[in-house]
């Protein structure tokens, strides 16, 4: 049998406009009265935040200062993962047909995501995948797990997974982030980064990861013909 545990925010939710949302109510809510600002249209906040551009270089780009700028910084940190901007989030074309076409291949998945319980919980019913996520194929944070950094606290679900899950003949990591193949890469799984998320290609390229594609439905479909050869070179032998 083969695995695929999916990242969600990328592989399978478009979040860009939770996130350009917040980056308008954050300078607003850092700018002075009269303060003239260079307001990023969609396009352009997006291409920089996936550039990996600091938050605080986001803010002075748009024209604050520099202590406004940290404002700015902090105040977004603390609200993009808070309701009601959670509402924003989308679907990302194509996820849920990908998600059906490896479940009637008899992919098994799994979910695992840096959001927390409740905020996958919403993500889940709000856009109809349980049916995808049973409660056991999903690894998420606790609500009240006391974050570090992705790329410490990632990993650490790979491990509670791999440890819980059944085993399986090939296991894959598809996801967005350099947090996504750093787990996948320290626990012996073979990593699959989509562009479609929040991180561009030339910041993916750093982390290494074994295959690109532009999306889930490509993830899956590469899953699917890597498994069909296997299966062919056995016939052979």
């Amino acid at each position: 049998m083969i695995r695929l545990i999916t990242d969600f925010d990328g592989p399978i939710s478009d979040v860009s406009e939770r996130y350009y949302q917040v980056y308008l109510l954050c300078l607003e809510k850092n700018r002075l009265q009269n303060q003239q600002l260079k307001v990023l249209s969609k396009e352009e906040f997006w291409r920089l935040k996936r550039s990996h551009i600091p938050e605080t270089e986001i803010g002075i780009i748009s024209g604050l200062e520099e202590k406004q700028a940290l404002y700015f910084a902090q105040l977004r940190k603390q609200t993009v993962h808070t309701q009601p901007y959670f509402e924003y989030d989308t679907l990302a074309p194509g996820a849920v047909e990908a998600l059906l076409k490896a479940q009637q291949a008899g992919i098994d998945l799994a979910v695992m995501t840096m959001r927390r319980v409740r905020e996958l919980e919403y993500a889940l019913q709000k856009f109809d995948l349980y049916k995808f996520f049973p409660e056991n194929r999903r690894y998420c944070l606790s609500n009240d797990y006391v974050k570090t950094r992705d790329i410490e606290d990632k990993p650490l679900l790979m491990a509670q997974a791999l440890k819980e899950l059944p085993p399986v003949g090939d296991t894959w990591m598809v996801g967005d982030t350099e947090a996504d193949i750093m787990a996948a890469k320290k626990h012996g799984v073979k990593s699959i980064a989509v562009e479609c998320g929040i991180r561009d290609r030339p910041q993916l390229e750093t982390y290494q990861p074994d295959l690109f594609v532009k999306n889930l439905t490509e993830a899956v479909d590469l899953i699917l013909n890597s498994s069909a050869s296997l299966i062919d070179i056995k016939n052979e032998k």
